[in-house]
């Protein structure tokens, strides 16, 4: 069966299917062409907040990078100064102790050159002792050659000893 075409149907098919555009031109088309429109609004708006969050988000981003990158400055000048004042505190600890081991080999020197000159007193002391008791015995006895020198060695060989 073929399908066969009559001309009152279309025609009222057509009329109909106008008739209903513009029925729904009047009533719905408006209603639904503004809810699109309210849609399309509030979407672009939306777009147009994340744009502005996205743009204020990449603002705090290079802020804090920039305070970053402060503060990276900071802590490496921070540290350089520790470290200068390490060093500077290492020096005068060097230069300290080698003040003080400069006094302790003064003080040293000055007590060996004391405890010498000392010993050089009594040294002398014993040997004017000494050359006074030889020239005494020297006196108290005649003297000939031979006891001369005997005697001069004997009080040379008492030096040695002593």
């Amino acid at each position: 069966m073929l399908v066969q075409l009559d001309p009152g149907v279309i025609i009222w098919t057509t009329f109909t299917f106008a008739l209903l555009l513009l029925v729904l031109g009047k009533t719905a088309w408006k209603p639904i062409l503004k809810a699109l429109e309210t849609r399309e609004e509030s979407i672009r708006q939306s777009i147009e907040r994340a744009e502005e969050a996205k743009n204020e988000a990449e603002k705090l981003l290079e802020e804090n990078r920039r305070e970053l990158a402060k503060a990276e400055e900071k802590a490496q000048q921070l540290i350089k100064e520790a470290r200068e004042l390490a060093e500077k505190m290492r020096n005068e600890s060097v230069s300290k102790a080698s003040q003080e081991a400069n006094k302790v080999l003064e003080k040293a020197r000055e007590e060996i050159e004391r405890d010498k000159q000392q010993a050089i007193t009594q040294l002398h002391g014993v040997v004017a002792e000494l050359a006074v008791k030889a020239a005494g015995k020297i006196l108290d006895e005649t003297m000939d050659e031979t006891r001369q020198k005997k005697l001069v060695e004997s009080f040379l060989n008492s030096l040695q000893k002593n």
